[in-house]
């Protein structure tokens, strides 16, 4: 029912999903006007495209030991592509996937479908490249004006990716980067958000050390980014959210186990970031335990659900974690977010506008929603004394001035000073 829902609402030239990037109902509205979008749920689509782009969920399953990818959906969806395709079209692969995933299944599976067809296998042309995409207040602008990565399995492949890639990205200021093979550019993902992912870990460290010390590590971070080479490292947060970080760093092993036969290989850095990452939260949990005395019969509002300021994407988002910690440790808890209705994988509502804040023993900001950050949050607390909880730099300078200047009991996360 939500998919036939979002199908109807882009026919309509609606866009399906709540966003702040104003300009993407903007251009959906202008292409279905202009006749260039259409959306189907019907496989005989493929039948006429020239360009056939694969872009679907790849979960990984935690809890296996060690870790796998669940290709089954992947595997059924370029199946699907293949039965239907026509020769000369391009396959372009864009979802994550571990290293060797193009040139091992991708391609085998189309060229098992073309040949019961009784096509040439090598009559489709098959590339790769990642998405390279940041939702919020830019999402179409980093798709268009943004740079992209890509390879084929054949000269020929690349070449055609190239070319559909540059009727949308302005490749004169974003140029195009042509990796040898698909494997090179599945690997530059993974490695890309492995990179991230161990970054923020680090950083979660240097926190809890900041906080015991006295120590004010947002102004620490500030002047080591000084230095140009030094401008990326990350800064301390709630926790790590959405579809690529909590899990891509684990398909670096999962393609060295399945797909190149490395079963001595381990990976500990990366697998390191993604557990450290994943724990993040109790950090949090633990900064209002300490502000309360204990979290037992407490009640807690937590200000935001998804896994990213302005976006409307809940998926593994830390708040989940967080709700369902803070319910094993006795505490009683509710989640307001301005652009969700529910937080996936916890059964609980969502309310979109704030509360009064007077029953609440602590109200913890999550989320750097654009609403948090302009809000008078000393204004809206009124009589309230709950205390305040920033667990990912939401608060500007100027709120936490005020809070401070009006003697609320504060705690930000990275921050031991205060």
């Amino acid at each position: 029912p939500t998919g036939k829902a979002r199908i109807d609402a882009i026919n309509a030239g609606r866009f399906p999903f709540e966003t702040t990037d104003y300009a993407l109902p903007s251009a959906v509205k202008a292409a279905r006007v202009a006749g260039h979008l259409r959306a189907s749920a019907d496989p005989v689509e493929y039948e006429d495209a020239d360009v056939i782009v694969v872009d679907v969920h790849l979960d990984v399953d935690f809890d296996a030991d060690p870790p796998t990818a669940k290709l089954d959906g992947f595997r059924a969806a370029i199946r699907t592509v293949a039965e239907r395709v026509k020769p000369g079209a391009l396959i372009l692969v864009e979802t994550t996937v571990p290293p060797g995933t193009t040139e091992m299944l991708v391609i085998p599976e189309i060229r098992q479908e073309l040949e019961a067809r009784d096509l040439a296998p090598d009559s489709v042309l098959v590339a790769h490249s990642y998405e390279r995409v940041m939702p919020g207040r830019d999402y179409l602008a980093s798709i268009t004006h943004f740079w992209r990565v890509y390879s084929g399995a054949t000269p020929q492949a690349a070449d055609a990716c190239e070319a559909f890639m540059k009727t949308f990205i302005d490749t004169d200021a974003y140029p195009l980067t042509r990796l040898s093979r698909p494997a090179e550019t599945e690997t530059a993902k993974i490695m890309e958000n492995s990179f991230r992912a161990a970054n923020i870990a680090l950083v979660d460290e240097w926190s809890r050390f900041a906080e015991r010390a006295g120590l004010d590590l947002h102004a620490v971070i500030q002047a080591i980014r000084m230095r140009p080479t030094h401008r990326n490292i990350m800064r301390p947060g709630f926790g790590v959210g959405g579809y690529c970080l909590t899990k891509d760093p684990l398909l670096l092993g999962v393609a060295a186990r399945d797909f190149f036969g490395f079963s001595d290989m381990q990976f500990p850095f990366a697998e390191a970031a993604v557990e450290t990452n994943r724990h993040m939260p109790r950090a949090t949990l633990a900064m209002v335990c300490g502000a309360l005395g204990g979290l037992s019969g407490k009640r807690l509002l937590l200000l935001g659900a998804t896994y990213r300021e302005d976006v409307a994407d809940t998926r593994y988002s830390p708040s989940a974690d967080f709700v369902r910690w803070a319910r094993a440790e006795g505490a009683q808890i509710e989640v307001q977010d301005p652009l969700a209705d529910a937080l996936e994988g916890v059964d609980i509502p969502v309310a979109r506008q704030l509360p009064d804040p007077a029953p609440y023993d602590a109200v913890v900001f999550a989320v750097g929603h654009s609403n948090y950050r302009d809000m008078d949050i000393d204004a809206w607390l009124g009589a309230a004394r709950c205390a305040v909880i920033d667990a990912n730099a939401v608060l500007t300078g100027g709120q936490i001035a005020a809070l401070s200047g009006a003697g609320r009991k504060l705690r930000v996360i990275g921050r031991g000073d205060l």
